[in-house]
């Protein structure tokens, strides 16, 4: 009897015990973020792109930009924009959580990048910090790009050294295969 009592409590209580609940929220969004946009950023929460005066909000996925008086939101820019071109623009990070209200300071902080071209992009970006260029002249490009920032020997052919020459720095030295 004892054992029918203890074996009912048992699983009665089963029936009032509540599983733990665990969640986790990790805010990266490297998968959401657009192959254009810019390189080097674990987190984006808005782009603000200063040639068109314009800012993306890479969550929502959706464009905010000035029209008349006010700012608009939708999901394409309108059609002045059709031909615009993010990959061949610089795009400002901006991690604010309203960037409107702060809109007169980034245009007069950032405004001069508006036609920089020298920003890599994600889908340009495969492991390091060059862009890919499948073009042969702009190969070239890159790589005297690269010899200026101090890689000067990466593409240096590797000298001729006249052994007989070698040899007599060697003897002058004391280096010499002979006895001492």
């Amino acid at each position: 009897m004892k054992k029918l009592v203890y074996l009912t409590v048992l699983v009665g209580g089963l029936f009032f015990v509540k599983p733990a609940e665990a969640q986790v929220n990790v805010s990266i969004n490297i998968g959401n973020q657009p192959t254009w946009g810019p390189v080097g950023y674990d987190y984006a929460r808005y782009y603000y792109i200063p040639e068109i005066n314009v800012y993306y909000d890479v969550i929502n996925r959706r464009y905010t930009h000035y029209q008349g008086r006010r700012w608009i939101t939708s999901r394409n820019l309108p059609g002045r924009y059709r031909n615009f071109n993010f990959y061949n623009t610089y795009k400002v990070v901006v991690n604010d959580r309203d960037p409107l209200r702060h809109h007169d300071r980034y245009r007069r902080e950032y405004g001069h990048y508006a036609h920089r071209r020298n920003q890599v992009n994600l889908r340009d970006h495969r492991g390091h910090d060059r862009p890919r260029n499948n073009n042969r002249y702009d190969n070239h490009r890159v790589e005297k790009r690269n010899n200026h920032r101090g890689d000067r020997f990466e593409n240096r052919k590797p000298e001729k050294r006249n052994a007989k020459k070698e040899h007599n720095r060697r003897s002058d030295r004391g280096e010499g295969h002979g006895r001492r």
